[in-house]
């Protein structure tokens, strides 16, 4: 197993029950969902070892003063690549920033780097929940946004999931929250603390995607540390399909 850069924490994935996709929060019945982590180590993932390790039945990541990163790296998941699905974890960040990536490539020349959506994590709080495309069309979606991507790339604002201030200050600083992202064909909904964050349907063909990698992220910078936990995934049926 191979691994890079800075450092974040991922605890043990737990199986739950689940609900039709968009209306289910964090914490239902989650039947249907697949854990992600065994809690011992980190088969099934692929990252920089130096940034990446399993504690007390957590995936850490952490970087330090001495040894900064230049660039973003992740822990990818290698076990699939989702297209229509519902993912939940649970994540607390130190300080400055991390997220998950979701329908994402890996980027030829970068040791384990991606591009592609991201649901994203400050450790002030302030952008998280946004919707931003690494390596891509950057920020999509902000705070309390409903966002509608025109084909020709024109993002349009097109509602509101709630007051943005509202939003985020209900997330809970160096403490658990409980993020959701429920993608189905080209619409994508993000969710923390049973709270929809950010909106999105993305008719850009030409720059979109419909499925693909799921990864960590340790931010180049600051030395930091984020922890993950209860990561799991279950995929769901796209209209027209068995």
């Amino acid at each position: 197993m191979r691994f890079s850069g800075l450092a974040v924490v991922l605890c043990v994935g737990i199986l739950f029950v689940a609900h039709p996709a968009l209306a289910a929060p964090a914490g239902a019945d989650e039947a249907g969902f697949v854990s992600m982590f065994n809690g011992k180590d980190l088969t099934g993932w692929e990252g920089d070892s130096k940034l990446w390790s399993v504690k007390d039945g957590c995936i850490v990541g952490q970087t330090t003063a001495e040894s900064p990163i230049k660039t973003n790296t992740f822990l990818i998941w290698r076990t699939g690549k989702p297209g229509d699905f519902t993912l939940r974890f649970s994540y607390r960040i130190e300080n400055h920033n991390s997220g998950v990536q979701y329908r994402s490539h890996e980027v030829e020349g970068v040791p384990f780097g991606m591009g592609g959506y991201q649901a994203d994590i400050l450790g002030d709080g302030s952008l998280t929940g946004i919707v931003y495309e690494e390596r891509g069309r950057g920020i999509l979606a902000k705070v309390g946004e409903k966002v509608s991507i025109k084909a020709n790339g024109k993002l349009d604002v097109v509602g509101q999931t709630g007051d943005a201030a509202k939003l985020t200050a209900g997330v809970k600083l160096k403490d658990w929250n409980d993020y959701e992202v429920i993608a189905e064909g080209n619409h994508v909904i993000q969710k923390i603390n049973g709270q929809a964050f950010s909106e999105f349907t993305d008719d850009q063909a030409d720059k979109r995607a419909m499925d693909g990698l799921i990864g960590l992220q340790l931010h180049a910078g600051a030395a930091m540390k984020v922890e993950f936990k209860d990561l799991r995934v279950k995929e769901l049926k796209a209209a027209g399909k068995p």
